[in-house]
């Protein structure tokens, strides 16, 4: 009809909540709420109060930087058996990224408080998935956290994401680096190592270049055979604090 002007609705982005979580509530626990491009952090510490700002944030999914299920053969994370990966923990050291087996030492604690909140926010209705900022941010080829929190700040604006400051905590950048694979998740855009029956790791689709090396010889960001330089091989590491994923830059 001439002269009718047709309003175009936009579709609003959904929210995602990002979670840096510690294994103990005594340590901080990064948050990132992240609606569209803009990202708030903070850091938040007792069960309780995450919660709590996951009911207020109202999300659409819910990135958990903790593992959420028990390798199989296991029925309690205290048990002891030979049962120490699961399927998306296989398919990280088949990739030479480094990280932690969840029967290791803290990491039972970070598992059973994972797998704890996971059951609390699918509660409200929220899907939950497993993520890990630290093998992300190495496939995006910026730096972790504890090697260059500047750096790591920098290539998450290069990102696009917006709106946290100078002073954000590195949890806060990792929940950023979580929330930003959730919006990946969402879109379609990211890669699942494993199942979601077994044990899943949401990671972004990209693949790290190879670049050269002074040598000429070909090689993976951070070092030889795809791991940060001076790190142990994959399926170990060094850890970044009790209770927490990743490894030490």
């Amino acid at each position: 009809m001439r002269g009718v002007r047709v309003k175009q609705v936009t579709k609003k982005a959904p929210i995602v909540v990002g979670l840096d979580l510690a294994g103990s509530p005594k340590r901080p626990t990064g948050f990132c709420l992240l609606r569209g491009s803009d990202a708030e952090t903070s850091d938040l510490f007792a069960d309780d109060e995450i919660l709590a700002a996951v009911r207020r944030a109202a999300p659409a999914l819910v990135a958990i930087d903790a593992p959420l299920n028990l390798p199989p053969g296991r029925t309690s994370i205290h048990e002891r058996n030979d049962s120490h990966y699961r399927v998306c923990d296989l398919e990280l050291r088949r990739r030479r990224i480094p990280f932690f087996p969840i029967t290791l030492g803290p990491m039972r604690s970070l598992t059973e408080r994972g797998i704890k909140l996971r059951g609390e926010i699918e509660a409200m209705g929220i899907r939950v998935i497993e993520m890990y900022p630290g093998g992300a941010q190495d496939v995006w080829r910026i730096p972790r956290a504890r090697r260059d929190r500047a750096g790591l700040r920098r290539g998450l604006l290069r990102l696009g994401l917006k709106g946290f400051g100078k002073e954000a905590s590195d949890h806060e950048l990792d929940a950023a680096t979580g929330a930003l694979v959730g919006r990946d998740f969402l879109e379609g855009k990211a890669e699942v190592y494993g199942n979601f029956d077994e044990g899943a790791i949401v990671m972004p689709a990209a693949r790290p270049a190879v670049r050269k090396t002074r040598a000429g010889t070909a090689s993976r960001p951070g070092g030889s055979e795809g791991r940060p330089s001076g790190s142990p091989a994959a399926g170990r590491g060094t850890r970044r604090g009790p209770g927490r994923r990743g490894t030490r830059r």
